[in-house]
């Protein structure tokens, strides 16, 4: 088999679609419309037609034996603005004392916030479960290159993203889908279902604002079985945990208001595969003995202009060494620059 990532374009729509529905996320609906839109957006923020803070940009992971598209993952360059502000839950304690009873209490609550000048938000990361670990792969680790890649494109394009990333990890959820914080909580502010309230807050955050109480929301008047959800990490995503924490992101104290998964930020410069990604020459060779890495390259007047792959390099020199293979995937000759990370 053989694996490249690319930008997204309007007429994958059907392929997108596909894998959408493995997951059907906030970020990635089964929708038709949701992921037409997307991509059309996704599209107009490669070609730079926005300004940098309204870009979000959609990458495909292709099997380019199959010819399909088998993975995605998304970059939102700013999340959290005047027109959609970013909206969660700050986890903080209140601590009470009484003196008559000698007691010290403290309680967890939830306050609602609001950030209207936020960081650079990282999602919609699904790779299909046929092609994880799978042997079939050749060990080439296609999540961790649909994660990484991301962040190696924020290298390449510093400038157009913020100081911090943010990551919202999803909680454990019920065999339907539900959040069992919803139910307890946001349902009974909106009158909304979870799936209703998780599409609609994609375009218009705005009920949340108006329904959502401003006041703290003492946690103890929660169910057991709610409490044990709040900022806990599913079990699909315990891995994606690791790796967020591995390369410098840590648990922000907030939660999604929707479901109670935690939010994991870092900032930009100091996450190791932005900070250690670089720009060096290509060097066919016959069987790099070096390190696994990602790499991508821009070639203006092709499609597609932005693209990637992972695989086995090694850096000799000044110049990073790769097979003949793994060029003709890149689309690049020896001499032309490519950026890579490993983290």
């Amino acid at each position: 088999m053989s694996f490249r990532i690319r930008q997204s374009y309007r007429d994958d729509v059907e392929q997108v679609l596909a894998v959408a529905e493995y997951l059907d996320t906030v970020n990635l609906p089964a929708d038709r419309a949701h992921i037409e839109a997307i991509l059309d957006r996704s599209e107009r923020s490669f070609a730079e037609e926005f300004p940098p803070a309204e870009r979000e940009f959609l990458f495909v992971l292709e099997d380019l034996t199959a010819k399909k598209i088998i993975g995605t993952s998304m970059i939102y360059a700013q999340h959290g603005t005047r027109r959609a502000p970013h909206i969660f839950f700050r986890v903080e304690t209140d601590e009470r004392y009484s003196v008559t009873l000698d007691k010290h209490m403290v309680h967890q609550t939830l306050r609602i916030g609001y950030n209207y000048n936020g960081p650079t938000e990282i999602g919609g990361l699904i790779l299909l479960p046929e092609y994880r670990r799978s042997a079939a792969t050749g060990g080439e680790g296609l999540g961790k290159a649909l994660s990484f890649v991301r962040f190696l494109f924020m290298r390449m394009h510093r400038a157009w993203f913020r100081d911090n990333v943010l990551s919202e990890l999803l909680p454990p959820l019920e065999t339907d889908g539900t959040s069992k914080l919803w139910e307890a909580l946001g349902r009974k502010f909106t009158g909304l279902t979870y799936q209703e309230a998780d599409l609609l807050s994609k375009d218009n955050k705005e009920f949340i604002h108006a329904l959502f109480p401003d006041d703290p929301i003492h946690t103890e008047l929660l169910s057991d079985d709610v409490r044990s959800v709040i900022g806990q990490v599913g079990t699909e995503t315990k891995a994606v945990e690791a790796m967020l924490r591995r390369i410098g992101f840590d648990y922000a104290g907030q939660i999604d208001p929707f479901d109670g998964g935690p939010h994991f930020c870092a900032a930009t410069d100091k996450i190791s595969v932005v900070h250690d990604a670089q720009e060096l020459a290509v060097r066919t060779i016959a069987q790099p003995e070096g390190k696994w890495a990602v790499l991508a390259t821009e070639l203006t007047g092709q499609r597609p202009r932005f693209r990637a792959i992972s695989a086995r390099v090694e850096v000799v020199d000044g110049a990073v060494g790769l097979t003949a293979e793994a060029c003709t995937r890149l689309g690049v000759e020896d001499g032309q620059k490519v950026w890579l990370t490993s983290g």
